[in-house]
């Protein structure tokens, strides 16, 4: 298992337009809002890719609210990791395990899980925070991410399991991001 100690949150491509065009987009974009503010609640890392911004416009709006002070890293390669600057903020946390979401499933999400586990990170890929224009690319991209060693988790499961105690100070306001 991982825990809030050893884990952060890398946040690819929900931006533009294409936000708005992946499947089931109204759900999905709710669904990353929840997963950035239990981050935010659990004082995890948080580091945000745009893949050409000034082509494909900025981090969605319903999403940029809660990232508020983390500054984008603008890539035009598929692979965040292929982009000097993204490698040396996500190895700047001292983390081990990354939960990662975004878009494409299948192309930029897909390239940069790779990336991290030739990094050898743990990376957990929520399945419920990631989508693709079609649903049958994202759930490729799901499933070649998870036979090439990602791990695959949801929403509600690694906010839990990172919470651990319903006991804990964070327990309450998951909860209610939740529900």
């Amino acid at each position: 298992m991982f825990s809030k100690h050893n884990t952060g949150l890398i946040v690819v491509d929900i931006q533009g337009n294409l936000a708005k065009q992946v499947h089931a987009s109204s759900a999905f974009l709710d669904q990353c809002a929840t997963l950035i503010q239990g981050a935010k609640c659990l004082d995890l890392p948080v580091v945000v890719l745009e893949q050409l911004p000034n082509k494909l416009g900025p981090t969605d709006a319903k999403l940029a609210v809660h990232l508020g002070a983390f500054t984008p890293i603008i890539k035009s390669t598929f692979n965040g990791c292929e982009v000097p600057e993204f490698v040396e903020r996500v190895r700047s946390f001292k983390v081990d395990t990354w939960l990662v979401c975004g878009i494409e499933a299948h192309i930029c999400v897909y390239q940069t899980v790779l990336g991290l586990l030739d990094l050898d990170y743990h990376v957990e890929l929520v399945s419920d925070c990631v989508s693709s224009r079609k649903l049958s690319n994202a759930e490729l991209g799901i499933h070649r991410a998870e036979a090439s060693g990602a791990s695959v988790t949801s929403v509600e499961m690694c906010l839990y399991e990172l919470v651990k105690d319903a006991s804990s100070p964070e327990f309450l306001p998951i909860l209610n991001l939740i529900r």
